[in-house]
């Protein structure tokens, strides 16, 4: 039986992908061995975002080669689709595909096998309409399953590339949606995760269907318990949506919005669509509708001519916002977007003294937080034995409000959901005692 090896960079919109891609391989009766193993097949799922993703995705399909040179190359993500000439320059690699039809991805390694001509099946994907189907049914991880709804983005920020590597924003068909999200309870899931490129524009491109009517059909999902969305914008947080949050009972306690800078000269240098105002605006809508949410966010620090002062005001802002985490970034130059031709950019070491300040802030706020809870139960559903420490018997999940809490328990509850008193908060984890086993 021919063997298949996977490297996936990036993020879990490339993850997901990766898993759907490994699908159509299992049904052409393929392998999957480990990717340090030799392999017949080796497929790179390639990252684009960063001027460092394009170099470590070069690293790895040099690795992959020198693994097997026999082996058929295959390499595919945002980084073959921004800049397939550059990757097929790589002497051993045999097939570039972009970010669109990879449904023939296992037809392609097999007309190479016999022509052993390279291949080039890049599209131009600003051409693109359609939102290309890839089911994944099953993941490793049994609790938590990603669901891939949206395709693209029409945002085009100065710092970013992915409109190039993606395409403008293509909704999944709602019926599919669906489909996809029955058949991954039906499998054991009890949350999923909508994933997207921008996630929360799914809809805009369908007619009178939105975000928030999806939200609905899948809240009438028997079985399913938690509908976790990966990341929305502020504005996409319509009234439609809030009033989902307020009566769903299965739509989680956590939203992830990007803030990016808290500053209203960064945002428009960064062509974001947003004041700090009708930001905070936002997240006072999302409190009032939703109690106890968490919110956490991603910024990014040293964006071209940002001052000590608008920095300042950034920190200020997400102070107050009190945020449940954050996830900093310091700005890095990407080739070929508006920000990277930017005059004033900011030194390494000042950029890297604002990261930590950030990061220090973001773990202040995450036990203040937690704080909230101790004494309090969480639901927590059981992910996996938690190794993080020499303690034996630990295993860890998280609540509807992304929490991660470590408890004592034994191997059988992994998957299960339980009830949890928490007892003790940090920045990265908490812990608590088992009070009950919830059946569903």
């Amino acid at each position: 039986m021919a063997t298949v090896a996977f490297h996936t960079l990036g993020c879990k919109v490339n993850h997901y992908e990766t898993e759907a891609i490994w699908q159509l391989f299992q049904k052409g009766h393929y392998q999957r061995v480990d990717f340090d193993q030799k392999a017949d097949v080796y497929v790179i799922n390639t990252c684009t975002v960063t001027n460092t993703g394009d170099k470590k995705s070069r690293q790895t399909i040099r690795k992959a080669i020198k693994k097997n040179p026999d082996a058929v190359i295959a390499v595919t993500g945002c980084y073959a689709q921004t800049s397939p000439a550059e990757i097929l320059d790589i002497p051993g690699v045999d097939i570039v595909i972009g970010n669109q039809g990879r449904e023939k991805i296992v037809a392609y390694v097999e007309e190479f096998s016999k022509q052993r001509e390279p291949i080039n099946a890049v599209k131009d994907i600003m051409k693109t309409k359609e939102f290309e189907e890839l089911d994944v049914p099953l993941f490793s991880d049994r609790t938590r399953a990603s669901l891939k709804i949206q395709e693209g983005c029409n945002n085009f920020c100065t710092f970013c590339i992915i409109p190039w590597a993606r395409g403008l924003l293509r909704s999944r068909k709602p019926e599919n949606v669906v489909f996809q999200a029955k058949q991954l309870v039906a499998a054991g899931y009890k949350e999923i995760v909508l994933t997207g490129i921008h996630t929360g524009g799914y809809g805009e491109d369908l007619e009178d269907y939105s975000l928030a009517k999806l939200l609905w059909d899948l809240n009438t999902i028997e079985g399913l318990k938690r509908i976790r969305i990966s990341s929305i914008e502020a504005s996409q947080i319509d009234d439609e949506v809030l009033e989902v949050l307020n009566q769903s009972d299965k739509v989680v306690r956590h939203l992830h919005i990007p803030l990016q800078a808290g500053d209203d000269e960064v945002l428009k240098r960064m062509r974001r669509k947003y004041t700090t105002e009708e930001f905070k605006q936002k997240v006072m809508e999302i409190r009032k509708a939703l109690l106890d949410v968490a919110i956490t966010t991603d910024v990014i620090v040293g964006f071209p001519g940002e001052t000590d002062e608008q920095f300042m005001n950034g920190y200020r802002l997400m102070e107050e916002l009190q945020f449940a985490k954050m996830h900093v970034f310091p700005y890095s130059k990407r080739t070929g977007t508006p920000a990277a031709k930017m005059e004033d950019q900011v030194p390494e070491d000042i950029k890297h003294q604002r990261v930590q300040k950030l990061i220090d802030l973001s773990n202040r706020l995450a036990i203040n937080y937690g704080g909230q809870f101790i004494g309090k139960e969480l639901e927590v559903i059981t992910e996996r034995e938690f190794k993080d420490t020499d303690e034996q018997g630990l295993l860890t999940g998280y609540s509807d409000n992304y929490i991660q809490v470590v408890f004592e328990g034994t191997e059988d509850l992994i998957g299960k959901i339980c009830s949890i008193t928490v007892d003790k908060v940090g920045s990265e984890y908490s812990y608590g005692k088992i009070t009950s086993l919830i059946t569903v």
